[in-house]
This record gives structure tokens, sequence and C-alpha cells, in this order.
């Protein structure tokens, strides 16, 4: 298959685009600083770009999202509208502009996260917008068919556990390659409207 790789620079895309070129997939990378392609997926305008350049693909296949973390009274309004920009209208614009442009039964598989389900300290815009995420993969999964659309949810990495996992505590942590399999299973699987959850 032919797969787009957004965020393929970021540890989880690299993880991804080793397991699926693995398998002999022909995979094009796209990332704000590195990749294929150069593009910032957050402007629907270079979302446009991104597609016009790939031509014709059999899979997208989502890995970056910005989230701002800080306590709900520190919040503000934009705080808010920046994670909601950041992981959710970037990945739905992916798809909106995307099923015209890849194949009649191609797929979609959207990156969402943990903290959709089992929120932690701080973490309330990370929830929403993966909840939001989850909500519209069910949502258009009716939508789409033949064409397919699914969301990878998983805790926190163990590679990112030094960095992170005190923000996580008593939650199992899952490999990168773990979770590059369930990427794998969306792409070439058939089921749709599916959360996979890893944790």
């Amino acid at each position: 298959m032919k797969i787009l790789l957004i965020g393929a620079t970021g540890k989880l895309g690299t993880a991804v685009g080793e397991a699926l070129t693995g398998r002999g997939h022909e995979v094009i990378t796209v990332g704000r600083t590195g990749g294929d392609l150069r593009y910032d997926i957050a402007d629907p305008a270079q979302v446009t770009e991104v597609y016009e350049r790939a031509g014709s693909v059999d899979a997208v296949v989502g890995t970056a999202g910005d989230v701002p973390y800080k306590p709900v009274l520190e919040m503000s309004p934009e705080d808010y509208r920046s994670a909601f920009h950041g992981k959710v209208l970037n990945q739905i614009e992916l798809v909106r502009q995307g099923v015209p442009r890849i194949a009649e039964r191609g797929s979609f598989t959207l990156i969402t996260g943990v903290l959709g389900r089992d929120p932690i300290p701080t973490s309330s815009a990370a929830s929403m917008a993966n909840g939001a995420v989850e909500a519209f993969v069910r949502a258009a999964a009716i939508e789409i068919a033949p064409q397919r659309i699914n969301a990878i949810s998983p805790t926190v990495f163990t590679e990112s556990l030094e960095k992170y996992g005190d923000f996580f505590p008593g939650i199992r942590p899952v490999d990168l390659a773990e979770v590059a399999q369930a990427y794998v299973r969306s792409v070439e699987g058939g089921q749709t409207g599916r959360i996979y959850t890893l944790e």
C-alpha cells in the first residue's frame, strides 16, 4: 500500500514508519520540520498541499497532536481552543479532505490517548481532545464506508517514562513497538469505527 504518515519524525511516527515499511508498504512521511513532505497539518491549506503532492494513497496515518497541560483554573479559553485545533481539527481535516483523495477502500488511522478515558491532573485539554477524536471516528465510520477509519489510544510510552512517568502513577506503560503494531492492524485489517486501546 501507499501510505501517508503524518508526524513521521516524532517517537511514535518513527516507530510506525518502521513497522509499515518493514511490511513492504510505501510510506510518504510528513512533518513540520522533517520528512518527505514538510507541512503543518494544523493549516487546512497545507493539508490540501500535502494531498496534492502525495497523489493517490491507500491509507492516511496520523501520529501527531499538540495540547497544553495546566490545571483547569489556569487554563484560558485559548488553551482549550489550541488543544482542539492542535489535536482534533487537524485530524478531522485530514479525513474531510482525504475522503475524495484516497482509495475507494482506503483507511484513516488517527491518534488519541489514554487521557480520554483515564485523566490525570492538568490533562483536561488533552482529555477533551482525545474524547472528541474518538467520537468523530465512531461517527465518521458510519458515513465514509467502504473507506475505513479507526483511532489508536495508547497509554504513556515505555520509552518516555523518564520524562513523563511521574505524571502517570500506577498506569502501565506500553512499548512503542506494540503501539506501532496497532497501527499495522488498523491499516491492514478490515475493521472500522474502532478505538484500539493499549494499556
